[in-house]
């Protein structure tokens, strides 16, 4: 989640617009054939644990032999001499490449990066949205956009994290732009209403394909893991030559925000408020029928006719509700067949997808990721509510995180949480929030099934509290520290001096494992860090463009 701010003041000076959209008109026209790798070499001490090579020779049914090349070793983020290092991230603009498929604002893009490059940033996110990709019609892709990015993120010596994005943008958040799924899914959705997931007062969801018919062919012959499956299949063969280099890492979208969950708290129409309790989304054909079919198999078949009767609305409260109150339904014999349920059908969607994403991307030399929500209201409860209803099976007598935890390091995939810059003190008393007792929670559970974490943070925060709860959350000694950290998000509110000025301090924090000084306006040791010199040198650059 992401809290959206707005700013009239900035150290970037926008230039004459007529000459600026002059300037990105050309560069849209730029086409780009199937990529090939240009010529570079690693860093092999900092950038590559140990590169060894396999030769694979396999039998087409045709009797045609086929030789394959791959990497046992993936790439790990490049570390300085202090094994703690932690390598930060920025996330680019929801709407980094446009409708029509192009880079937005390429010359803003390329100050932008330059920036952060000699800030100390190890790299940038950026969503391949499958609504813009697959727009135009079933397995005809266009990565043209991300091409211009990829070749742009080479130049500046960054790395790149691409996130498979199989949801909707808009409507929660922090979502500033609209991006819907493919109009070819939205034309089947139409059809079939019930492709989406839905509540139990009938409302649909459009954000997301239901994982109830994960393997039913109702997309024009495919099912959605197949199609998920092909999107990344043509784009690992699109950016082969990329994969395991400048393009570090490869996220993979598994619901709504991209997060392994139910749509169980969507902000748009106003239908769910903070912190309501949220409400489960099992009433499509497809996740009825799983239900029933699951209750029938255990000899409750009168259970698996509905979801919970008493489980309220959205915005309600848990105590205002039978089901999530301290002693209620969640606790009954009942209530744990449901979450079983619920949950476990959460639980296999993540494992079809990551099993899938592992078969494609194995050998790449790129990280897998996964991110999983921070839903840190109502955890000082006994029921945990509202992350019941958003798929966590997490309550004061079940862990919840730990399943999830086993299933990622299954497939060897990075636990990407959010919510890692948040304090307890800082929430309203009535939401009995606890995103510290929840990161240590997670911390916990990927230390055990053996799984690397990675962080976020969930709202735009430009303050040393926030950043400074994130180096402390990493130097914890209460479970995992952090392999990596994705900053949301970039806008031109980051580059204003004091904000800029934190982030700098931050990334050179991680980069000390946590343990570095608050750096002096007065330093001035050639370290690139310093903020002075991004309002000298690099401002210069910056001022040619207006921010995305």
């Amino acid at each position: 989640m992401e809290l959206t701010l707005n700013s009239s003041s900035s150290l970037i000076k926008r230039k004459d617009a007529k000459s600026s959209r002059n300037q990105e008109s050309s560069s849209n026209n730029m086409t780009f054939a199937k990529m090939k790798p240009p010529t570079y070499q690693f860093q092999a001490k900092n950038s590559v644990k140990e590169m060894k090579f396999t030769h694979e020779k396999t039998f087409t049914p045709e009797g045609e032999t086929l030789e394959r090349w791959e990497k046992l070793h993936v790439l790990s983020y490049p570390h300085s001499k202090n094994e703690s290092s932690v390598p930060v991230f920025v996330m680019l603009p929801l709407d980094t490449v446009t409708m029509s498929g192009h880079l937005n604002k390429p010359r803003a893009m390329n100050a932008s990066l330059m920036a952060l490059k000699g800030a100390g940033v190890e790299g940038v996110m950026v969503d391949a949205w499958w609504g813009l990709v697959e727009k135009d019609g079933p397995m005809n892709y266009n990565w043209e956009g991300y091409a211009e990015l990829i070749q742009m993120v080479q130049k500046h010596g960054l790395k790149l994290q691409v996130v498979m994005s199989f949801h909707q943008c808009g409507g929660n958040v922090g979502d500033s732009c609209s991006i819907p799924l493919p109009p070819w899914v939205l034309e089947e959705i139409s059809k079939n209403p019930d492709l989406v997931y839905t509540d139990k007062s009938g409302r649909r969801n459009a954000e997301y394909i239901s994982l109830g018919c994960d393997s039913v062919p109702v997309l024009r012959g495919r099912t959605p893991i197949q199609v998920y499956s092909d999107f990344m299949r043509s784009f690992r063969e699109r950016f082969e030559g990329y994969i395991g280099g400048v393009i570090a890492e490869i996220q993979v979208g598994m619901g709504p925000c991209g997060e392994l969950r139910y749509p169980s708290y969507p902000e748009s129409n106003g239908t769910w408020r903070f912190p309501g309790i949220g409400e489960f989304q099992c009433y499509d054909k497809y996740m009825k029928s799983s239900l029933q079919a699951y209750a029938e198999s255990i000899g409750k078949t009168n259970w698996g006719t509905s979801g919970p009767h008493d489980a309220g609305e959205y915005k309600n409260l848990p105590e205002d509700t039978e089901f999530f109150r301290r002693d209620g339904t969640w606790n009954s014999e009942y209530g744990k067949f449901f979450m079983e349920w619920y949950s476990g059908k959460l639980l296999e969607h993540g494992d079809q997808l990551l099993s899938s994403a592992k078969g494609i991307f194995q050998g790449s030399g790129a990280k897998l990721s996964g991110k999983v929500a921070g839903i840190h209201w109502h955890y000082n409860t006994r029921s945990h509510a509202a992350e019941l209803t958003a798929g966590y099976y997490n309550t004061r007598n079940h862990d919840g995180y730990l399943p999830i935890a086993k299933m990622f390091n299954k497939h060897g995939v990075v636990l990407n949480f959010t919510c890692m810059e948040m304090k307890d003190g800082e929430q309203p008393e009535h939401a009995n929030c606890s995103p510290e007792g929840l990161v240590k929670q997670v911390q916990n559970a990927t230390r055990q099934a053996g799984t690397e974490l990675a962080g976020e943070n969930a709202l735009e925060r430009y303050d040393s509290s926030a950043f400074g709860q994130v180096v402390a959350t990493n130097r914890s000694d209460s479970g995992n520290g952090l392999t990596a950290f994705t900053y949301l998000r970039m806008n031109k509110r980051l580059f204003e001096g004091q904000n800029w000025q934190q982030l700098v301090e931050f990334v050179k924090n991680m980069k000390e494992g946590g343990h570095g000084r608050r750096l002096s306006k007065e330093d001035t040791t050639g370290s690139d860090l310093y903020v002075g010199f991004v309002k000298g040198r690099i401002a210069e650059n910056v001022e040619e463009a207006a921010l995305v």
